[in-house]
């Protein structure tokens, strides 16, 4: 893609990595040659989740050859809620972009979302063709439609791993869920600090490397478990305004 016309001040990209030895490297180079199209400042940084592969050392490695890679480790693996507290804590660029550390979202593609931007506060990915298996979508599907019926958010793929904020919108903001709910918590609580949310079609790649553990039994349990105890949080908080 050309360069923005009106290039962000600085834009922070966080990937969130469990595991991901054989994508982490494409995908950071990936962001280092489209970022600075778009972008006067940029940073690139992998959350590397307690990866029991080489997916740390590897980023450790890209890390030592550019200073605009940094590198997040946990020792042990907090889960994806984790990652993207740790990757939001570690941001500090005015525009704060997620996206997962797996290779299905298009470095190319950030343009679609900073285009947005500064008109809109918060730019979130719509996948068009989901590349994953048809459970998955479904079950994705059955979750954005009940999260919209919970929490009243106008989004149509809440879970899309690609997301694009204000940092304002980030500073102060207390995260609690500690899996895939993080997508869900974010997006409710920006909802609640009045931003200004748009949604932007995105392509979605098929997964070249690694496996997907979003559809483990244990993750889906503790997905429920995080989002009616978000419920109550966000209606507690709601009673005492």
């Amino acid at each position: 893609m050309s360069p923005l016309q009106n290039p962000l001040d600085g834009i922070s990209v966080f990937l969130p990595s469990h595991n991901e030895e054989g994508n982490v490297e494409r995908v950071v180079r990936g962001f280092l040659t489209e970022l600075p199209k778009i972008a006067r400042d940029y940073e690139v940084i992998v959350v590397d989740d307690g990866s029991a592969d080489k997916t740390g050392e590897i980023a450790d490695r890209l890390a030592s050859e550019n200073t605009h890679v940094k590198v997040v480790h946990h020792e042990v693996n907090r889960g994806y809620g984790g990652a993207v507290i740790s990757g939001i804590r570690a941001a500090s660029m005015p525009y704060v972009l997620l996206a997962d550390g797996d290779g299905q979202f298009d470095p190319r593609e950030v343009e679609k979302l900073a285009a947005f931007m500064p008109e809109y506060d918060v730019v979130v990915g719509r996948r068009v063709r989901r590349a994953d298996h048809l459970g998955r979508r479904i079950n994705g599907q059955a979750w954005t439609m009940l999260v919209r019926i919970l929490f009243g958010i106008s989004i149509t793929d809440i879970d899309c791993g690609f997301k694009l904020f204000k940092r304002q919108f980030l500073d102060g903001i207390e995260l609690k869920a500690k899996g895939a709910m993080i997508s869900t918590e974010l997006m409710a609580r920006m909802a609640g600090k009045g931003a200004k949310i748009r949604e932007v079609e995105v392509t979605h790649l098929p997964r070249l490397a690694g496996e997907q553990s979003g559809a483990n039994l244990k993750v889906i349990a503790r997905a429920f478990k995080e989002l009616f105890a978000l419920y109550s949080d966000l209606k507690a908080e709601g009673a005492e305004k």
